[in-house]
């Protein structure tokens, strides 16, 4: 077989004047397969069309696939670096000029080594994103330690996917999100999906869901919303936001008494299960319901369908990871799984639906404050000394770990940060509790950030960079699977934009630190140096090559050398990754939301997306068929809600936290709970519902608790609390 047989650059026969890249979407962890289609004439990108040969997703792709080709050639597009001359107008569009690279980075080199000099080198910070190639990602974690010599890195999958990772190496002593790959969804007899609307935000994967309905399979869901997969469910468990833990302990409960634990698994290969045993034996259906609304007779029927279903697949997404005990609901709904001996073999398993591109690997290889690449620990001096070898600097040299995202911008307010380096994200939209988010990025003496347009948070910037969107660079992603897929340039760069990982190693150059750097100046030589320093670690990408990636058409993690062809199913020797080769079962007690409903704020306020947008919708918003579909946000109220509140159909409220206050036209709809109400997040400035959600922390993976705070609503002719309605 051909190495170049599946990212072959070919004619298009149907379009003469064209030929087709294969490469994938630059959206959510699906990662669909694509052909973009570029015109030889002008070799630009004119559209797009699906790839039948992908085994993932077989030609199918969403409305942000379809059109995720307009954001490369967009009018939109920063084209050359801006510098802002006027500080007094930093939070707004207003000040910036064009500038040459030389004077931008003139300016960076200046101001950085100012701060660093005058307050020590912990005084600058990175805060990068996981919509970034490996390769990028990779590149960012060693510019911050080695170009930079901080301790401040983090990056936004700390708002994504940091509780499945902190759950799953609790529970397994690894973290991979998903222990099966999607080709064996529709095979299995029984999904339990929980805290996913999966057909708005992985549309892609559902023809294989009502597949296992189509074989007579089962399909249950746990959201407080109806959402559309929720109503094709068999069974749908329609909880109290924040509530999941007491249900997955009342699954386990259930499983249990039911007869369904699979002992001689449990005995072998797991560890704690005397201590889960006793904790789940007071969450009883009738004790369960009180905490979750959700009636006794679901939680009973969900047990017993994913009790006698021969293979089954739990799976969950940000609805149970967004919480202050994200990492607890994963590890908890993970028990499922090894009290029932479903995991380890085809069929059956455990998988996450990845929110970001490349929310596995982006968090697998140096840009989390504690991680380095390989999944390795920067406490751990043995992990120090291997990846300090690769980069060539002593193990003192090594930064001690910083800390999370949102703790970075507490940092930022007390000044012991007072420089930013920000790329591929957009933290003045999709961070909590804004209005302090937004007083820290104004609060900070100077900052940088790289994006392929002028985002919200690039607003607060005494720096702008033009970077390159994905179509115009080349590396490698990790998709939901874990299988480590090839992105494949389609255009050269418009305008003067450049890669990120160009602009580290052009920077790092000027600060003095170019030896460490100056080696990767291809997307090609960056994989190199980064699979070798996985090698060994528990993110071992060491033999997934280039070539195997081609001719494999991926290839899962762990990969440790030329021979091996990489690891689809985890855990079919039932060994883990904890040093007694068990899973651990946790016994996890349960804790109520940070905040809890009270007469001043009555209702529960949740978030998610919405089919048509993408995390802060910086991209998404710009493309005129997304926009039209979804141009503003909306406040889903049910119909006994609005009417105890006197509010109608599209009428604009007032919704009011202790944090701060946003308007939203009402969406009536009876696909929620009563004492809920729910906001997509995807819009910025005063229409972000960020503005209201808390920042309380899960204590493992420091994820904040964006799908549950305590809300209340207003007709707008209200403006004082005594004028409120209350329940």
């Amino acid at each position: 077989m051909p190495k170049d047989k599946f990212f072959k650059v070919i004619a298009n026969k149907e379009h003469p004047g064209e030929r087709l890249v294969p490469t994938h979407c630059s959206y959510c962890g699906m990662q669909c397969g694509m052909n973009l289609r570029v015109d030889t004439g002008s070799n630009t990108i004119i559209g797009v069309e699906p790839r039948y040969d992908w085994p993932v997703t077989l030609g199918k792709m969403c409305p942000k696939g379809v059109t995720a080709y307009q954001q490369t050639n967009h009018d939109d597009r920063l084209m050359k670096p801006l510098i802002r001359d006027d500080r007094l107008l930093r939070g707004t569009k207003e000040g910036f000029r064009e500038a040459t690279w030389e004077e931008a980075y003139d300016l960076i080199v200046q101001r950085f080594q100012e701060l660093q000099q005058g307050y020590g080198p912990d005084a600058l910070s990175v805060f990068s994103g996981v919509s970034m190639t490996n390769e990028k990602c990779y590149l960012t974690g060693k510019f911050a330690r080695v170009g930079l010599r901080t301790r401040y890195i983090d990056y936004n999958g700390r708002f994504c996917m940091s509780s499945a990772a902190a759950g799953f190496l609790r529970t397994f002593g690894i973290d991979r999100g998903s222990t099966l790959p999607w080709t064996d969804l529709h095979e299995t007899d029984c999904l339990f999906i929980a805290g996913s609307n999966t057909a708005e935000c992985h549309p892609t994967s559902m023809f294989r869901i009502w597949e296992v309905q189509n074989r007579g399979g089962y399909l249950i869901v746990v959201d407080p919303r109806e959402t559309p997969i929720a109503r094709r469910a068999d069974v749908h468990l329609d909880l109290r936001p924040g509530t999941d833990l007491a249900l997955a302990n009342c699954m386990l409960h259930l499983l249990i008494k039911g007869g369904y634990a699979d002992g001689q698994f449990v005995a072998d290969h797991t560890s704690g299960y005397a201590e889960l045993e006793e904790l789940v034996k007071s969450f009883t259906p009738e004790y369960t319901s009180e905490i979750t609304g959700v009636a006794p007779e679901k939680l009973i029927r969900a047990a017993e369908i994913y009790g006698k279903a021969p293979n089954a697949v739990v799976m969950f997404a940000r609805g149970i990871e967004q919480q202050h005990k994200g990492s607890d609901n994963v590890s908890a709904y993970t028990n499922m799984c090894l009290v029932t001996g479903k995991i380890g073999r085809p069929k059956s398993g455990v998988a996450t639906f990845t929110g970001q591109g490349n929310g596995q690997g982006g968090r697998e290889h140096g840009q989390k404050a504690d991680a380095l690449p390989g999944y390795r620990k920067i406490t751990n001096p043995k992990h120090v000394e291997e990846v300090s070898k690769v980069w060539g600097i002593e193990p003192e040299e090594m930064p001690q770990p910083g800390v999370s995202a949102y703790e970075m911008f507490g940092l930022m307010k007390e000044k012991t940060i007072r420089g930013l380096y920000l790329l591929c994200s957009n933290p003045a939209v999709s961070a909590p509790n804004l209005n302090e988010v937004r007083s820290a990025l104004m609060s900070l003496d100077f900052m940088v950030c790289s994006d392929i347009f002028l985002s919200e948070s690039a607003e607060y910037a005494d720096v702008v960079l033009p970077s390159t969107t994905w179509s115009e660079d080349e590396g490698t992603v990790t998709n939901l699977e874990g299988r480590i897929i090839k992105i494949n340039k389609a255009q050269e760069p418009i305008g003067q934009s450049k890669p990120d990982w160009l602009m580290q190693i052009e920077l790092a150059e000027r600060l003095g630190r170019g030896q460490y750097f100056r080696h990767l100046q291809s997307a090609r030589a960056i994989n190199d140096e980064f699979r070798l320093a996985s090698k060994g670690g528990y993110a071992d990408y060491y033999g997934a090559t280039w070539e195997k990636i081609d001719i494999q058409q991926g290839v899962f993690w762990p990969c440790k050398d030329e021979a091996d062809e990489g690891t689809p199913h985890m855990f079919l020797d039932k060994q883990f990754y904890h040093p007694d080769k068990k899973a651990k079962l946790c016994a996890l007690p349960y804790r109520p939301p940070a905040e809890e409903p009270c007469e001043e704020f009555p209702l529960r306020l949740t978030t998610g997306r919405v089919v048509y947008h993408y995390l802060s919708g910086n991209q998404t918003r710009r493309i005129p068929f997304l926009h039209a579909m979804c141009p503003e946000p909306f406040v889903e109220v049910h119909p006994d809600t609005a009417q105890l509140y006197q509010i109608e159909h599209e009428e604009t409220v007032k919704l009011v936290t202790r944090r701060g206050e946003a308007h939203f036209k009402v969406k009536m709809t009876e696909a929620i709970r009563p004492d809920t109400i729910f906001v997509p997040y995807h819009f910025g400035h005063d229409e972000s519902v960020n503005l209201l959600t808390i920042a309380a922390l899960d204590p493992m993976s420091r994820m904040p608790e964006f799908k549950v705070c305590a809300v209340q609503i207003y007709k707008m002719k209200q403006q004082t609390q005594s004028e409120a309605v209350t329940q």
